[in-house]
């Protein structure tokens, strides 16, 4: 029986430049939002302190303790709030390694879900904590449209009521981060995607204007890295979306549709063997009136936790 739970959102990087180095980090300015796959993060309390993670799926039990940031999530919780520990269970959807922020979506999860198992409200200290685990995991936190600047740190959050649609392509095999930036600086894209005109198109509701901004710098060295990125690549632009890209550093592609339908009629064409799926942006850290706050569980999602 566990005592919270939380769903943690993936994200999509639509539009994503190197604006520099500073202190041996890379300066980004993307525009991303909020998809609905999630991962699953339930806990429950221990009171000696200690934080036990239990990954499941997608062959997420292998990473070791010591990679794993949803560890390093849970103790930086403990050790800053002074709160008993946790035995967590991370029940995973978000494909590794694709570019859709698994991993920091895991370690927000946790922090979310350790914040509301010990009735934490200083989300002022929980971003801080987030930051230090992970460029995007303090975005990751609330998720949502927003244009991330700085290592990813800095967030501005943006008011978009569209939903988007994509479908997805997700080779079978990731691409190392710190390789696809290695390769970037050793041959800079010229390319540049203009982030602060598709954030200004988002809030005005022009998807179409938003999709003539979308581009990723780290396209290329992705699809050097993978030869199923750059094959996924070629087959999304051959649908004739409104916007195609890799997202993050890859190893997975979007192609950007007018609607869910067209999404479903691109997925009925394809015939290649990258596993393909249909997604659309959520807006996870925002209740409406009469909407279920999409953070909770409902009771079937309960079950994938033991309830």
């Amino acid at each position: 029986m566990f005592a919270a739970k939380v769903k943690s959102y993936a994200k999509l990087n639509l539009s994503l430049n190197i604006a520099g180095v500073s202190g041996g980090y890379h300066l980004l300015d993307s525009v991303v939002a909020s998809l609905n796959i999630w991962d699953t993060v339930c806990a429950k309390p221990r009171g000696d302190g200690l934080v036990n993670v239990y990954m499941h799926g997608l062959g997420s039990e292998g990473i070791p303790p010591e990679r794993n940031n949803a560890v390093k999530a849970g103790e930086a919780f403990v050790s800053a709030f002074g709160t008993g520990g946790a035995d967590i269970e991370i029940y995973k959807d978000i494909p590794m390694g694709a570019g859709l922020g698994g991993s920091s979506a895991d370690a927000a999860g946790v922090l979310n879900v350790l914040a509301k198992l010990y009735k934490v409200r200083d989300r002022a200290r929980l971003k801080e904590l987030a930051d230090g685990l992970g460029s995007d995991t303090g975005y990751m936190l609330e998720g949502g449209f927003a244009r991330l600047t700085g290592r990813g740190e800095r967030v501005e959050r943006l008011d978009c009521a569209k939903r988007l649609w994509f479908l997805l392509f997700l080779p079978r095999t990731g691409v190392s981060t710190p390789e696809c930036y290695k390769m970037y600086d050793l041959a800079p894209d010229p390319l540049r995607a203009d982030s602060a005109r598709l954030a200004r198109a988002l809030e005005a509701g022009d998807v179409r204007g938003a999709a003539e901004s979308v581009y990723n710098a780290l396209g290329k060295p992705a699809c050097a890295l993978n030869g199923q990125t750059a094959e996924a690549l070629e087959a999304a632009q051959g649908f004739s979306p409104m916007a195609y890209a890799v997202t993050g550093s890859g190893s997975a592609v979007f192609a950007m549709f007018e609607s869910e339908a067209l999404c479903r009629w691109a997925k009925s064409r394809y015939k290649g063997k990258i596993p393909v799926r249909v997604a659309h942006t959520v807006l996870p850290g925002k209740v409406k009136a009469g909407l279920r706050n999409p953070f909770v569980l409902s009771e079937e999602e309960k079950d994938a936790c033991g309830r």
